[in-house]
């Protein structure tokens, strides 16, 4: 489950600032996935309107487990959370609380957007302290950048937009390049809906099967809501569908 993740990650940044104001307070999809025939488990991200020390922000939480025979052999507990600022964009909180089979990770990150720096915080027990690490500017992290990507206006979003990307990934910063491809009608349990195709490059070998085996289609409207991500990994291959979608600010145009 921490594939998934890392997957939305990957495609959802852009660096800058944008205020949140196309995020509704409750908003919550979920994602049905897929490894390979099997159903393998469900992704849900949650919004809430908060202040964090004082300040307007949109608390975003991401879950992730395993369902039905794969969680038999391999059980996932997946949490992400991230406090963001709403005029800028940028998280200032971000917790991962990962039990994945005998794996388990717990960090909680602070950002200091001001001299971009970051304070990291090893919970797991036992615990690994604090340590601060150089950053930089616009950093995002994995849930944050989902959000910021789907602040966009479909003028920033147009097919042929490349775009350079960094991105806090548990506790290392990875660089990455997006790519607008173009735009499709995309079939989905609720109807079909016109999205723009996304495609980032990343490097192979470790995940991916290839540099650019991962694409994702986003709703081509003001939501930019993840319809549907495919990757292929090194082993298998990874489908992640919308399965359930509450309280959106702008109605979505499915066609049946």
């Amino acid at each position: 489950m921490k594939k998934i993740f890392n997957l939305f990650a990957i495609f959802i940044f852009f660096i800058g600032s944008a205020q949140l104001s196309n995020i509704a307070d409750g908003e919550s999809i979920t994602f049905r996935i897929h490894y390979g025939f099997l159903n393998a488990g469900t992704a849900n991200l949650t919004t809430q309107k908060t202040n964090y020390k004082g300040v307007p922000h949109l608390y975003a939480k991401g879950t992730g487990a395993t369902t039905g025979a794969v969680k038999a052999f391999f059980k996932v507990e997946d949490l992400y959370e991230s406090f963001i600022n709403v005029e800028t964009g940028l998280p200032s909180f971000y917790v991962r609380n990962v039990r994945e089979g005998g794996y388990r990770q717990h960090f909680e990150t602070v950002f200091n957007h001001d001299n971009n720096t970051l304070i990291l915080t090893d919970k797991k027990e036992p615990a690994n302290g604090s340590k601060v690490i150089k950053s930089v500017k616009g950093v995002q992290d994995m849930l944050s950048c989902f959000y910021y990507l789907r602040s966009k206006t479909p003028d920033e979003l147009k097919t042929g937009t490349v775009i350079n990307m960094n991105v806090w990934i548990d506790d290392e910063m990875f660089p990455f390049q997006l790519k607008v491809v173009g735009t499709e009608d995309l079939k989905t349990k609720f109807g079909t809906i016109n999205c723009l195709k996304i495609i980032p490059s990343v490097k192979s070998g470790r995940v991916f099967k290839e540099k650019e085996g991962v694409t994702m289609w986003v709703s081509n409207d003001a939501n930019h809501i993840p319809m549907l991500l495919k990757a292929e990994l090194a082993v298998g291959s990874l489908k992640a569908s919308i399965d359930d979608i509450k309280n959106v600010k702008y109605p979505l145009k499915f066609s049946k």
